[in-house]
């Protein structure tokens, strides 16, 4: 259709319009962008260092051009290979393990019909995620105790003896796992109930009337309804498989259990900051970062082909 001069076409508006007519919307995404372009765009040219011997005198231009010799260094270390195995494995122990609890817990919080007793549980399960690592950390340190911990102290009633449960490799990932469980399944069930709270109510009520129980309703009705929104977090958990946990291995770990606690972030953290190799620090984060964007990928691909559903 031809366009008539100085005419909008119909249904169509100009970007400064639409601008307009939005403004306190876009002023409410500044802070936001901000925060996206300082934290994270701009840090992005600091990658460089994972190709340089970085001099913190000399800076990014003055600093001595060694290509790949850092990511050659990494594969070398012997620290690499351990550090890259418990990365995978806890991140691994924490998807097969924690993941669908929080979506058993919006199930069994949705199935509660008394609504002051539902608030309350909420309120007691949301509390653990304000909760910063330190804290976590020190109260679960005091729990596990050798030495007249809860724990320890009930093992030692029934005839048992003492675990070190914080400086024995045979327990440390398990400690890992069951406090990040503690600290966190609360909050991600809120995602999954606000998936349920969009599943029409008519399904149940159909499945009511066609005799179903409330086992089969939630099987039928309830996880197919959020089954997309269950794709969406495995993707995403998927994604961070590489990075997640940093917090809560940095304040719980020591060095008695570096051999199955040692992962890439605080690995990180103890060369680059306690060593000062900031160029071999960055190409063990770039690495890391890979390593998690070609897992992202992956994993949507795989959802899309088998279940349909995919992020993009």
């Amino acid at each position: 259709m031809k366009r008539t001069a100085g005419i909008t076409p119909p249904g169509h508006s100009s970007a400064w319009t639409v601008v307009r007519k939005n403004l306190s919307l876009y002023l409410l995404l500044v802070p936001g962008v901000v925060y996206l372009i300082v934290f994270k765009y701009v840090p992005i040219g600091g990658l460089v260092m994972a190709f340089q011997d970085f001099n913190v005198f000399a800076g990014f231009t003055g600093s001595e051009w060694v290509g790949l010799a850092q990511f050659r260094k990494l594969f070398a270390s012997p620290d690499f290979y351990k550090i890259f195995r418990n990365t995978l494995l806890i991140n691994t122990y924490k998807i097969i393990f924690v993941f669908p609890l929080p979506i058993l817990l919006a199930v069994m919080l949705n199935e509660i019909r008394c609504l002051p007793l539902k608030k309350v549980s909420q309120t007691v399960i949301y509390l653990p995620h304000f909760l910063s690592w330190i804290i976590v950390s020190g109260l679960f340190i005091n729990i596990l105790s050798p030495s007249g911990g809860l724990v320890n102290q009930i093992i030692t009633a029934l005839g048992g003896e003492p675990i070190f449960f914080m400086s024995d490799n045979r327990w440390f990932r398990t400690v890992l796992v069951v406090t990040d469980a503690w600290k966190e399944m609360g909050w991600s069930a809120i995602v999954y109930i606000a998936a349920i709270a969009g599943v029409e109510q008519e399904l149940y009520e159909a499945a009511t009337v066609d005799g179903a129980s409330k086992l089969q309703q939630i099987w039928h009705v309830t996880l197919p309804g959020i089954v997309s929104t269950i794709v969406l977090m495995f993707i995403l958990k998927l994604g961070s498989i590489m990075s997640g946990g940093f917090d809560q291995v940095l304040t719980m770990y020591n060095a008695s259990v570096y051999e199955t606690g040692d992962i890439i972030q605080t690995y990180v953290y103890r060369i680059g900051l306690g060593k000062m190799q900031y160029s071999f620090s960055a190409a063990v984060g770039m690495f890391n970062s890979v390593i998690g964007l070609v897992l992202t990928v992956a994993g949507n691909m795989v959802s899309r082909r088998l279940t349909g559903r995919s992020i993009w």
